[in-house]
């Protein structure tokens, strides 16, 4: 997980290939995929696959185990998936599945702003939403799109020994049930007006970032030099997750003088504010109405606090459409290793009351309002309905 004064960089996962004396394993790809038709076996080893990648409710962990799956069923050299943002502006994150030298398939989260002339004709395939193929060297390469509603979603790269016509169906197959698949975990985690997460899935998603620190801090304890290797170096952790609760001011005022529909417009373009301004391993979340949050990685708070200091800054100068001008509240914490969501929901939420009650238009941290006794025992908890 990246901090803002960190580059970031794609996590290395591993799962061992097929054991050896897996039949299917012991069959060349091709020959795999020709006796599928009349073999229980294979038809098992297909089905097992389709039900291990539909399994995930992270959509991460989904993405590791479709190019996983797909990789295995057909003893490819390489297995990229490409993801568009929710508005197709840009490409959002790219995994790739490769054997290393013992024949174990590693995952690896790549860097999407990377220019790759190997991923020349994925972008190609989800630019045009047609199937594309080319051979290099002695590797059949075929991408096929991820489609929905009749756009492209993302795409998904097989570099194999198998020839396009044998590959295809299964390359096609496994795109169908990923965007279908996909589609429904998109709605039920998903705001319906702005596309930011729901309240349902933060707590998933607050596990996930925490689970990704630990792997951090455990590789870096693993990576550490001797002590008498340390003298006059800086250890630097990996970023400390933080939660952010952002309210939009006075925001009764805007549905009763303006309407409903000019509210839902003041929430959705400030859901795009968000977007725009925050980084793409950052998770936004609407949790109903006007109230916001943000779960992000940072190594100090006064990172923390310059970063939500230059967002509402950038809310306050931005003009909405009719209503005009708009300012946001914002309360944050850092979240531990071992915290409930509720504690640090309620953590963050009473440093945004802090907020609202000393002229609104502001941005707290607890840890600084605690250190300086400015949040008495008796403070009440804010407008967040906690859990």
């Amino acid at each position: 997980m990246g901090g803002y004064e960190t580059t970031e960089e794609g996590s290395v996962l591993s799962r061992d290939a097929p054991a050896a004396d897996d039949g299917a394993a012991a069959m060349s790809a091709p020959a795999v995929a020709e006796s599928a038709a009349a073999s229980p076996f294979v038809h098992s080893r297909l089905l097992d696959s389709v039900a291990s990648f539909t399994h995930h409710r992270d959509i991460a962990a989904l993405d590791h185990s479709l190019v996983l799956s797909l990789a295995e069923l057909t003893s490819a050299h390489r297995v990229v998936l490409a993801k568009r943002a929710t508005d197709g502006a840009y490409v959002e994150s790219i995994v790739r599945c490769v054997p290393d030298a013992q024949g174990a398939y590693q995952l690896q989260a790549d860097d999407p702003d990377r220019v790759d002339p190997a991923l020349k004709l994925l972008h190609r395939c989800m630019h045009r939403l047609e199937v594309q193929m080319e051979r290099v060297q002695s590797v059949h390469r075929l991408v096929v799109p991820i489609l929905r509603d009749g756009r492209a979603i993302g795409a998904l790269q097989l570099d194999s020994d198998m020839p396009p016509a044998t590959s295809r169906p299964l390359a096609d197959g496994f795109a169908r049930i990923y965007a279908n698949y996909t589609g429904l975990l998109h709605e039920s985690e998903r705001d319906k007006l702005t596309g930011l997460y729901n309240r349902r899935s933060f707590e998933r998603q607050l596990q996930r970032l925490l689970h990704q620190r630990e792997q951090a801090l455990r590789q870096a304890a693993m990576a550490r030099p001797e002590p008498s290797e340390q003298h006059g170096m800086l250890a630097a952790g990996p970023p400390q997750v933080w939660l952010a609760i952002l309210d939009i001011d006075h925001f009764k005022r805007i549905n009763d003088n303006y309407g409903h529909i000019y509210g839902d417009e003041v929430i959705l373009l400030l859901a795009q504010q968000m977007r725009a301004c925050f980084r793409r391993g950052d998770v936004l979340f609407r949790f109903g109405g006007e109230e916001f949050v943000i779960l992000f990685g940072a190594t100090e708070q006064a990172i923390v606090h310059t970063v939500l200091e230059r967002f509402r800054r950038r809310i306050a100068e931005h003009v909405f459409p009719q209503v005009g001008s708009v300012t946001v509240s914002i309360g944050y914490a850092g979240v531990g290793r071992h915290d409930y969501p509720a504690s640090a929901l309620d953590r963050a939420d009473k440093a945004l009351y802090f907020a609202k009650q000393h002229g609104r238009n502001g941005t707290y941290g607890y840890e600084n309002l605690s250190a300086r006794g400015l949040l008495g025992r008796e403070m009440a908890a804010g407008s967040i309905d906690l859990f």
